[in-house]
């Protein structure tokens, strides 16, 4: 594979993987617009945001077996038509009730591009070599948080919360278009594979019964869940209770979103002298500390916005050690069922994730402190998760093993 061919292929595979993380995060500043038009509060604005996870997770086991059974661009070009079109939809929503099953359309359809993307790379590259692919897709996915809110808060303060959706409509038509154009087929139809109930669940059992998958998997997804929680909570946190506007917020989220990014990439750097299983351990046990210091200080009420950003930047920077090296973990003893593996592995992440903003929003006090307590619970779950699961991982198993990829 050229030089040319690999950074087209990951520039391709990051905006199928960012349109979701887009989704999430660019109308994110239109929270308190939303909610006057609609008549309804910010707390139930973001049960669009739990919708939007429950379609993604309910979506992704979905497009896991359809992306085996027919290889990956068929699947992938019906979940982004009806993205686009449930994009328009949200437009024009007139009830929050609306919005919130618009949002679970629009997220079934963004799952086709979530799950084919993370199969795609377990396709086209060696097993060794993809903790690095997925650090350099997080540097691609990482810009979205930097860029969603930023552009998001200008447009619902130039032409209101509906464009957002008109924008994320757009973005979906040009993926199609570079989907058609420079992205190969990386896995012939399998017409073995069958779409019946029993069959696919078995494959799903044989997925799940993988010690390697369900200790990295799960405790990836729990990780990830304080990630959601944060993302949910924060238009509450920064517009409410420091009464930042909607492009001060977008500003402050890129600025958050830096440590995300620069830890993936600082992740690639490390690989070269440290296995996966050793930076995933130290990231959960720096996330918890982190996470837990953030509780205490908000509880006590003495960080102020600079503090509880510093704290912020320092638990996603964890996270962008934590998050690729779980995806690759998890993906590497599968080459056959790649999808279906990639699909539990979202259905996972964004399953735990809609119940931890579900959770943010009954437990909704006009204060941070649910967001925090969640985070904090998710890091500390993740890391306990992760020491019990590897004592049932044999030894002989090596994740970083040379595999061959499909495609050359």
């Amino acid at each position: 594979m050229t030089p040319k061919k690999y950074y087209s292929l990951i520039l391709i595979l990051g905006f199928l993987t960012a349109l979701g993380p887009f989704s999430i995060d660019m109308y994110l500043p239109g929270f308190p617009a939303i909610a006057a038009d609609l008549k309804t509060s910010v707390a139930d604005v973001s049960l669009s945001l739990s919708s939007f996870f429950i379609g993604i997770s309910a979506g992704q086991l979905l497009y896991g077996p359809l992306l085996d059974r027919f290889g990956r661009k068929k699947p992938l070009y019906i979940g982004l038509v009806i993205y686009l079109f449930a994009s328009l939809a949200c437009a024009f929503a007139t009830t929050i009730e609306a919005l919130i099953l618009l949002r679970f359309i629009q997220a079934v359809g963004s799952c086709a591009a979530a799950v084919g993307s993370v199969a795609m790379v377990r396709d086209l590259f060696p097993v060794k070599d993809s903790a690095k692919v997925f650090s350099s897709l997080m540097l691609v996915v990482g810009v979205s948080p930097m860029v969603a809110p930023t552009v998001g808060g200008y447009v619902t303060a130039g032409f209101g919360w509906e464009a957002v959706f008109l924008v994320l409509a757009g973005m979906a038509a040009l993926i199609i278009m570079a989907v058609y154009i420079g992205l190969p087929e990386s896995s012939r139809p399998d017409p073995s594979i069958s779409l019946k109930p029993k069959p696919i669940l078995t494959n799903f059992y044989a997925v799940i019964r993988e010690p390697s998958f369900y200790t990295y998997a799960l405790a990836g997804a729990v990780s990830f869940a304080g990630l959601l929680a944060y993302v949910a909570g924060s238009p509450l946190l920064f517009m409410e209770i420091f009464g930042v506007n909607e492009k001060q917020y977008g500003w402050i989220f890129a600025f958050l979103s830096i440590g995300l990014i620069g830890a993936s990439q600082v992740n690639t750097f490390l690989l070269k002298r440290y296995r996966s299983q050793t930076i995933i351990k130290t990231a959960l046990i720096c996330q918890t500390l982190i996470a837990f210091a953030l509780l205490g200080g908000m509880s006590l009420n003495i960080l102020g916005l600079a503090g509880t950003v510093a704290l912020l930047f320092l638990f996603l920077s964890s996270l962008g050690f934590t998050f690729p090296n779980a995806s690759a973990l998890a993906m590497a003893a599968f080459a056959k069922n790649a999808g279906s593996a990639s699909a539990l592995m979202g259905a996972a992440q964004m399953g735990i994730g809609a119940l931890a903003t579900v959770a943010l929003s009954l437990f909704n006090s006009r204060t941070a402190l649910p967001m925090a307590g969640i985070m904090a619970t998710s890091a500390l779950l993740a890391f306990i998760i992760l020491l019990l699961g590897r004592k049932g991982i044999p030894a002989s198993a090596d994740p970083d093993a040379e595999a061959v990829p499909v495609f050359h």
